[in-house]
């Protein structure tokens, strides 16, 4: 068991496993997984390709059904949500953060980032402020009338990250986050997911094959044949650049 369950813990996961059948055999992608993440912390998550991260990323997600065990979000059993329940507790709960951006391309910025207050049906004063708000808090509130095809990578990503963020989920879930960027504009992404966690009190699961990305989370845990185990207790152990991070510097883009 990786972790150790509290009662404040954000995300629990227990004894969670995932098979697929492939003609007459049964492959095992993620086997007897356990932790608990508490409020405000973060991992990331390492391993080679075909480990199980994104089978697990799904799971945590309620984008896949686990072939046994449980996984809880802020108290609420996945399991005993279905249909438009689990996505509406999904939008709210859980926030997301792609390596691909993932942004609408007919959309402008501010139009994406409000894309979830919009299903919430909340008024468009409420809307628009809080769009507006967390643009700002990116740093691209400059960049509202702007379509993903105008923005730079970076750019595209701090949008991204600002969609992720305006319901104030408890957890966000980040798959490769700084995958498709620079190094300069990928701090820039770190930066903001560390001080996102400050300000809200978010929790954070990154998969990630970057040392310099998994050395900005609190821990590094290692999935190996859909088994996860602790690596590193402490990720500023990693890598020598990870203590010099500047997590509230202001966004160099």
């Amino acid at each position: 068991m990786v972790g150790v369950h509290t009662p404040e813990a954000v995300l629990r996961v227990s004894q969670l496993s995932k098979s697929y059948r492939r003609g007459h055999v049964c492959v095992p992608a993620l086997r007897d997984v356990s932790f608990s993440l508490p409020r405000g912390r973060s991992v990331a998550v390492m391993g080679p390709s075909g480990s199980g991260k994104t089978s697990f990323l799904n799971l945590i997600a309620g984008l896949d059904v686990p072939s046994e065990g449980s996984v809880v979000i802020s108290g609420q059993d996945l399991a005993a949500l279905q249909g438009d329940a689990l996505t509406t507790f999904r939008r709210r709960h859980i926030g997301f953060v792609f390596q691909f951006f993932n942004l609408l391309p007919t959309m402008s910025a501010a139009d994406n980032v409000a894309l979830p207050l919009l299903a919430e049906r909340l008024p468009l004063t409420t809307i628009k402020a809080r769009t507006e708000a967390m643009l700002g808090a990116v740093g691209m509130l400059h960049r509202a009338d702007h379509r993903p095809a105008e923005m730079s990578g970076g750019e595209q990503q701090r949008v991204a990250v600002a969609r992720a963020l305006v319901m104030q989920p408890t957890l966000l879930l980040a798959d490769e986050p700084t995958g498709n960027l620079d190094s300069v504009a990928g701090e820039g992404i770190l930066n903001l997911l560390r001080s996102a966690m400050g300000e809200f009190g978010l929790s954070i699961v990154m998969v990630t094959h970057s040392y310099l990305a998994a050395s900005a989370m609190d821990e590094i845990w290692r999935m190996q044949d859909g088994a996860l185990s602790c690596e590193v207790s402490n990720a500023a152990q990693i890598h020598p650049r990870s203590a010099s991070l500047h997590l509230l510097r202001k966004p160099t883009e």
